[in-house]
Formats: structure tokens, sequence, C-alpha cells
């Protein structure tokens, strides 16, 4: 049975699995490190700090500093996890990432739980919208967020093993499981879930389920869609999205501003190009409010029947 065609029922938050993921890696490997923000449960830390106590570091209330920290802990060869909210795994600590971790290209990873708008409730001040566009103009980030809780524990592992920064960006809430165990996935290519000819979408992290719910409606319509799972926002796999503006009509969705995320870089794709019309799905360059996580993405247009009307917009 292809992706496609699976009944998504079973719903995960993609912080669990980081927090599965993180005791798995640091049992196999001792440099690996945590570096906790007194979140360490919000996070999904604490089975970490129980398992392998002399691995992991609490820095209180105090983002920038556990930067610094792990930058140096990268230069005696450790792996550092810098674990916190994406606001402040992004923004708080931009400047210590830009000139302590990627200037000099330590091996240092930022894993931040409450990506998007999954705070929900927590309201606009907790609803990191704008924090992969932030980190992906850093050079030497890498910028990762997968589709579900499989999926990120495939990339948590690789991130593990690559040597240079990385940011990856977890969900609050659920989402639904979309992947096997077995599934391999690799940094920087996007995962093809399906071919077609009409009409491309590519989405990212807890979008991808949206995206494969559409893909069902508009294939009952008559319309071959081909669908991407882009988990890495950069390094961006441009030969996939070239592959995706041969068809000429592309829609982008995700949850975070269409302003320097997903979107953004793959209109930068086919500017350079020349081909293609794009359209993007995503936070309307506006901040959240203190409501249901649902609410807040029909408030943005991140829905099912709004990519299909996209679609047949696009079509037409």
């Amino acid at each position: 049975m292809s992706i496609i065609e699976k009944t998504l029922t079973v719903k995960k938050a993609t912080r669990e699995a980081f927090g599965d993921e993180i005791v798995k890696l640091g049992k196999e490997n001792k440099d690996i490190y945590v570096i906790d923000v007194d979140i360490a449960k919000s996070c999904k830390t604490s089975n970490f700090i129980k398992q392998l106590p002399e691995q992991h570091i609490n820095v209180g209330i105090a983002e920038q500093n556990a930067a610094g920290l792990a930058a140096g802990l990268a230069t005696t060869g450790k792996v550092p996890f810098v674990s916190t909210y994406a606001v402040f795994g992004s923004l708080r600590m931009a400047e210590q990432i830009r000139q302590e971790v990627c200037y000099p290209n330590l091996n240092v990873k930022i894993a931040c739980s409450h990506g998007g708008l999954t705070p929900a409730n927590d309201g606009g001040s907790h609803q990191a919208i704008e924090d992969m566009g932030v980190l992906r103009s850093f050079p030497n980030m890498t910028v990762i967020m997968g589709a579900d809780y499989f999926s990120t524990r495939k990339l948590v592992e690789q991130a593990a093993k690559m040597y240079g920064p990385v940011y990856l960006r977890f969900t609050r809430d659920t989402v639904p499981v979309i992947y096997d165990e077995n599934e391999e996935f690799t940094i920087g290519k996007a995962k093809k879930l399906q071919e077609g000819k009409d009409i491309a979408i590519i989405a990212n992290g807890d979008t991808v389920h949206l995206a494969i719910e559409a893909t069902k409606e508009l294939e009952k319509e008559g319309i071959s869609v081909k669908l991407l799972d882009m988990h890495t926002i950069k390094p961006l796999d441009r030969d996939a999205v070239i592959e995706c503006l041969e068809i000429g009509r592309l829609i982008t969705v995700e949850d975070h501003n269409i302003l320097n995320g997903l979107g953004s870089a793959v209109c930068e794709v086919a500017a350079e190009e020349g081909k293609g019309k794009v359209r993007r799905i995503g936070v309307q360059d506006q901040f959240g409010q203190s409501a249901p996580y649902e609410k807040l993405m029909e408030l943005n247009g991140i829905t099912v029947s709004n990519i299909i009307k996209t679609a047949n917009d696009l079509l037409r």
C-alpha cells in the first residue's frame, strides 16, 4: 500500500520522536550531550536525564549560555544537542548561533519543540513562525523538520551522525503518523510520495498529512498530483524542485511564515530557472493568537480545502 492510500489515524507529536531517539543515540555514542534550559518535560528530554545523567547539562533559563556551552563542548569533540522551544532556539539564541556555532562551523545541533503554530493556546509569543527562515539564512546551517514520528526519528539520527550545525524543528501537538518504522530518509533529499503530471505539491513538517489528504481528493477529480515531503529546507533539494517546475504549476505548504520559509526557498529556484507558477500556502505574514491549533491553521488557509482550491485555481 502506498502512503497516499493509507488511512492516517495514529497521531504522535514529533517532539516525542526526538525524546525517544536521543536516548537511543546517547546510549550508542557517549559523546552526545543534551543541554536543557529548564523545560525538559516539555521538550521530552526527561527520560534522557534519568537514563544518561552524566551526558546532560541544565543551564536554567539561559538560552544564550546554552548556545555558548554547546559551542565549547563541540570544540572538544562532543556532539551537543541544545533542547528548547523554537522561539528561543531561533530568535533568543540567534546571535550566539551565528557567531559561535555557524561562523566557526561547529558540530552543534539545535533541537526545538513547539515549532510553527503548534503551541496554539500559548499565543503568538510562543508560536515560532519565522524560525526556519531566520536560521536558513546562516551559512553552514542545515534546517530540518520531519513530517511525523518515524521520519523525525530517522532525521534526528542522521543529524547526529553528520558534521556541522543543524536546526531540528518539532511539533508540540500530535500529527498523523505517515511513514512506517523502516522508511529511509536522506538529509537534503526530498521524499517523493507520488509522481504526477498536472500539478506539484511540496509540503513540509506538520502540513505533509494535509497535502496527502488534498492529493487524495484531487486524484478523485481526475487531477494527477506530484507530491513531495521537503523535510530539509536547507540544503533544499533543488533537483526535486526543478522536476516540479517542469510540470508548470506548483504549490508549497508549510506551518511557517510564507516569507523566507519553504515557499520562498522554492520561489528562489523558480526565479533562477525562469519557469513555473508557484503559490505559497502558509502563515500569512501575521502573528498567531491564543486559539486551538486547527483554528489557527484555518485562519491562515493551511487546510486541505484551501490546497484543493489553490490547485484548481492554478489549473484554470
